[in-house]
């Protein structure tokens, strides 16, 4: 017969990965990540909790149309945030890497859309 384990380790071990998780939420939120469009023309600064700190336009980006300029703010807002998604994803894996978790635990960390933190 298997022997059960302690419950009262379980409880400490979900403590335990309660408290890195938050760790790791905390991280990912001061954490700012810069995205590009047009070679660096418009860049967006963006936390880890998708807030968008600082939009940054060249001046040779003012000589453009309106509608250039606004494509030029959207794919950079968009680079921005698979860059976020990306490092979310990586911290969750190496969190349960870290934990002793099998990859596939991270709820898919690989997908699209998953893994997602600190969106309140």
């Amino acid at each position: 017969m298997a022997e059960q384990p302690n419950l009262g380790e379980l409880m400490q071990k979900a403590q335990e990965m309660q408290q890195r998780m938050q760790s790791a939420q905390d991280e990912l939120s001061r954490m700012e990540i810069v995205g590009e469009a047009g070679g660096g023309i418009v860049k967006v600064v963006m936390t880890g909790r998708h807030d968008a700190r600082k939009v940054t336009i060249e001046d040779v980006a003012m000589t453009e149309s309106k509608e250039i300029l606004q494509d030029l703010i959207a794919a950079a807002i968009n680079d921005a945030t698979r860059k976020v998604e990306k490092a979310s994803q990586r911290k969750i894996v190496d969190l349960t890497k870290d934990m002793g978790l099998p990859a596939d635990a991270a709820g898919g960390a690989g997908q699209s859309g998953a893994g997602q933190i600190g969106n309140e």
